[in-house]
């Protein structure tokens, strides 16, 4: 089922969408923890990067989508998480989340960033451009299937770091 293109606007988040943020991704997942988790990294200073919370607004400005990019380590280099990414129910599949991963995506270029990870859909986060991380020499830090956690080398030109992935503590792993 195609959609037609949707003129998505994204833009980084402000505080005034933190309980808006909390809305969408709440309503995204079964249970609370995801928007737990996001309001636990926004708090977490190693975490939190300014800028790579991004939110999709509809045409009328009201925040749809969201997708965070936070501070996790490969092996002791720096990298990104790019979790979670949540679109409220009443816009999945119009391309809202794939905005705010672009968007997330080209900030997180214009702050000098490349290697972005992600474990999610194998059928959806390839078209961002990402591949298994084993391809990279990355590994999660739980057993998890290869073609789930991916990664992303913003600048191809520029090495990227191997080993095994470490996660901001709210992530519980």
């Amino acid at each position: 089922m195609s959609h037609p293109a949707h003129p998505w606007s994204t833009r980084p988040e402000t505080s005034a969408d933190t309980a808006r943020i909390h809305a969408i991704v709440s309503a995204a997942f079964p249970t609370p923890a995801e928007a737990d988790l996001v309001d636990a990294l926004r708090a977490d200073t190693d975490a939190w990067i300014e800028g790579l919370s991004i939110v999709t607004e509809d045409t009328d400005g009201t925040p749809v989508g969201h997708a965070l990019f936070t501070r996790c380590h490969v092996d002791g280099a720096p990298a990104l998480a790019l979790a979670p990414c949540a679109v409220l129910p009443s816009h999945q599949r119009t391309g809202a989340g794939s905005a705010a991963i672009r968007a997330g995506l080209r900030a997180a270029r214009d702050l000098g960033e490349n290697l972005v990870l992600v474990l999610g859909h194998a059928d959806y986060y390839p078209r961002f451009g990402f591949t298994p991380a084993s391809g990279h020499g990355v590994r999660a830090p739980f057993e998890v299937p290869d073609e789930a956690m991916m990664a992303l080398s913003l600048d191809p030109s520029r090495a990227t770091p191997r080993g095994t992935i470490r996660y901001p503590d709210a992530f519980g792993v």
